[in-house]
This record gives C-alpha cells, sequence and structure tokens, in this order.
C-alpha cells in the first residue's frame, strides 16, 4: 500500500488483547489517530475486551446449562457494544471526531443461524456519510441483525470477519488486522521457536492454513477477502502506536494473490496443526452404494460439521468407515450414531478416539514439484510416527497422528522442508 495516497480508505480490525484494558484502548486510538491525521479515511473494527465474551457467556451457563442461542447472541453482542463506545471516547480526546455503531445500526445483516450466523449484506451508507463529514467510524465486529431483527453473533473471530466483510462493502484500499502477534508464521513459534515471519502468503495458502488450525485468522475472514480481493495484512497492535506510519504499513504479513507475485514461490509455506479433533470409527458396514450418505446424512443435519474421511476395502461385502468432527462435538456426533444410524445399517461397531490431532503441510509450490508426500511420510516414519487417516489437496496434505506426538512431528516437518531461518523473521 503506498502511504502517499492520501484519503485512501482503510480498515483496521483489533482484537480482544488490544482492547484488553482503557490503557490498551488509548494506545488503539492514538494509533487511528496517527493514520487519521496523515490523510485517510478510518473504519475501525474492535473486539470485546479480552475474556469479557467468556464472562458473559458464563453469566448465561449458572443461568442454565442449556440457553436459548438466540439469547446467547443477545448477552455475548454486549461487549462489542462497550468497547467502540470506549474506543470512539478515546478518539474523541485525541481530538478526532469518531462515531460508535452497533452491527444492527450499520446495518449488518446475516442469516438466523444464531451464535454462528452468516452476513449477507452491508449497508454502507451511514459510514460513508460520515467518512465524507470527516469523521473515524467504530463498528461493533462479531454481530450483525437477522430478517426478524433479532441481534446475531457470528461465532469465535467474527470480529475479523465483520472487518474483512466491511472492508469489501466499503471498497477498503486494505484492511490491517491487528493482533497481539506480529504476523502469519510458518508454524506456532511456541511450538517450533525457529518457526519464521511470512512477509507475503496467498490467500489460497492462508485459507489452507485457517482451515487446518492456524489461529491467527478465522476462516471465513479469509474467505471474504479472498471472494471479494481485499488486501489483508495481519500486524501487532502491541508495538509503539506513534511508529512510523510507513514502517507500520509494510509490517506483519500480506495476504495477498499468486499472480501478484513474480518470484517463485517456496515449496512449503507452513506447518498447521490442530488438536481439535477426534475420530469415529463406524466398523463393519454394508459396502454398497449410499452408506456414506446414511452414516454422514444424519451427523450433518444435526449441524456436526465433518473432517478427514475414509473408508476401508470392502472385505466380505462389509467394510470399516471412520470420519473425524471437532472434538467438542464428539459425544453429540456418537449420540447421533448411535440414535439414528446404527439401527438402520446395523454396523457392528461404532468407536471412537479423542486423542488425535491433525498435522498439514501447505504450501502452493506443492503444484509444480513432485515428492512432497513421500518426504513428508518418511519424515514421520523416521520419528516412528503412525499415520491414521490422510487427506489431500492441490496444496495441501494432511494426516491425522496420536495427540502425543504432535510437536515432535511439527518441529520434524519444520526441518524437513527448510523452513527454518536463522534471524527468525521474513
Amino acid at each position: 500500500m503506498s502511504i502517499e495516497k492520501f484519503m485512501a480508505l482503510i480498515v483496521h480490525k483489533y482484537g480482544g488483547t488490544s482492547m484488553g484494558s482503557t490503557e490498551r484502548i488509548q494506545n488503539v486510538a492514538r494509533r487511528v489517530a496517527k493514520w487519521h491525521r496523515a490523510g485517510h479515511r478510518m473504519v475501525v473494527v474492535p473486539s470485546a475486551m479480552s475474556g469479557e465474551t467468556n464472562r458473559l457467556l458464563g453469566l448465561a451457563k449458572e443461568i442454565t446449562e442449556t440457553p436459548d442461542p438466540r439469547e446467547l447472541d443477545q448477552i455475548a453482542a454486549t461487549g462489542e457494544q462497550v468497547s467502540v463506545g470506549l474506543l470512539a471516547l478515546a478518539l474523541q480526546k485525541q481530538g478526532v471526531k469518531a462515531r460508535s455503531y452497533t452491527g444492527w445500526q450499520v446495518p449488518v445483516r446475516t442469516n438466523s443461524a444464531y451464535t454462528k450466523a452468516r452476513i449477507e449484506s452491508i449497508d454502507e451508507k451511514r459510514v460513508l456519510g460520515d467518512l465524507d463529514a470527516g469523521y473515524v467510524v467504530v463498528i461493533t465486529g462479531f454481530q450483525g441483525l437477522d430478517d426478524q431483527g433479532s441481534v446475531t453473533t457470528l461465532g469465535r473471530g467474527g470480529s475479523d470477519t465483520s472487518a474483512v466483510a466491511i472492508a469489501a462493502a466499503l471498497k477498503a484500499e486494505e484492511c490491517l488486522i491487528y493482533t497481539d502477534v506480529d504476523g502469519v508464521y510458518t508454524t506456532d513459534p511456541r511450538v517450533e521457536p525457529e518457526a519464521r515471519r511470512l512477509a507475503k502468503i496467498t490467500f489460497e495458502e492462508m485459507l489452507e492454513m485457517a482451515s487446518l488450525g492456524s489461529k491467527v485468522l478465522q476462516i471465513r475472514s479469509v474467505e471474504f477477502a479472498g471472494k471479494y480481493r481485499v488486501r489483508t495484512r495481519v500486524l501487532s497492535s502491541l508495538t509503539d502506536p506513534e511508529v512510523n506510519l510507513e514502517q507500520e504499513a509494510q509490517s506483519g504479513t500480506l495476504i495477498t494473490y499468486e499472480d501478484d507475485e513474480t518470484m517463485e514461490q517456496a515449496v512449503i509455506s507452513g506447518i498447521a496443526f490442530n488438536r481439535d479433533e477426534a475420530k469415529i470409527t463406524v466398523a463393519g458396514v454394508p459396502d454398497r452404494p449410499g452408506i456414506a450418505s446414511k452414516i454422514l446424512g444424519p451427523v450433518a443435519a444435526a449441524n456436526i460439521d465433518v473432517d478427514m474421511i475414509i473408508q476401508n476395502a470392502s472385505h466380505d461385502g462389509m467394510t470399516d468407515f471412520s470420519f473425524t468432527v471437532h472434538r467438542n462435538e464428539l459425544q453429540k456426533a456418537l449420540a447421533v450414531l448411535s440414535d439414528k444410524v446404527q439401527p438402520e445399517i446395523q454396523a457392528r461397531d461404532i468407536s471412537s478416539d479423542g486423542q488425535i490431532c491433525k498435522v498439514s503441510v501447505v504450501g502452493i509450490g506443492m503444484r509444480s514439484h513432485v515428492g512432497v508426500a513421500s518426504q513428508m511420510f518418511e519424515t514421520l516414519a523416521a520419528e516412528g510416527i503412525n499415520i491414521q487417516m490422510i487427506s489431500t489437496s492441490e496444496i495441501k496434505i494432511s494426516v491425522v497422528i496420536a495427540d502425543k506426538y504432535m510437536e515432535l512431528a511439527v518441529r520434524s516437518l519444520h526441518k524437513a522442508f527448510g523452513l527454518a531461518d536463522e534471524s527468525h523473521a521474513a
């Protein structure tokens, strides 16, 4: 992004850690004011203060163990409303004209899937009017309004999605996601200290990384950014808010397009992992057309997402069928299988394993390089790590292994694919 291009419309998003105290909120205000005074039209999307959403949901759980999802959204949405009001006050203290809005005041229209709603449209007229009048506009992330006029929320990490969607609706020059890390790394530095920060990564790679367990960005925010070609940058909010604007605008990790780059792409960009998975095996089912639908149909109807799937070779007309779900939904999935699937298909046994993890290698360079899979499997074999399931796409290979080997697998693969950097920086 060229800082010389004044009056560019820029969206900033700040996470809960960045908004964690009134002192940090004032630091955010100083940073936003710096961009505003440089001539940029600014929209800011803050999360609730760190820990606030958990506190609010905890209060609901004290009332009932099974709270109504609509009422949960009504409760959870208040955290962001406090944040935008406080940030608007902090900006006004900086001498900047600022106005705050909730998702339903903009409005951000969503469907009615409470606690995990999806954005359908954004009315940008009010926001553009305020920007034209010289205001910084502060909009709640994470929330919107459905057709019945009920408050909805977008699920964990939904403020990322809100920010990118707002940037798309406003045709912003760039969306800057400020968080407590300084960019996207080749893997989690807490697992591999030699992880390297990437200066750039493609939307396609970032989408895979997010879907495979990277916690830097919510997957739907990356989907929005890729679909609407929103230049998105991940950078740290914990730096000095008065740092040089040109330097800040080039920091972090830029998420961009493969065809934006002329340089040769690395074969592997990163190693992702996810410990939130559980495996279910339905053993001894008839090997006939439609059996997968009979097993997975009721699971999908219960709104349970299925990830990896594998079906063994048939033996005497019978087969075993395995798939993975989020660990938090394991018991729900087992109940569906027991109540609705088992009576119909007469499976010999239904078993589960909650002590697994998924480890993946990601890189668009895999398209033009052979041998990535064999190198991955050889590396894991050398460490005595057994592979239980395998899934591939054009730019990623994922394996399911025992959870206890996760860190060893990540470090070994990171080294095998040459992702470490002596400077520990991109």
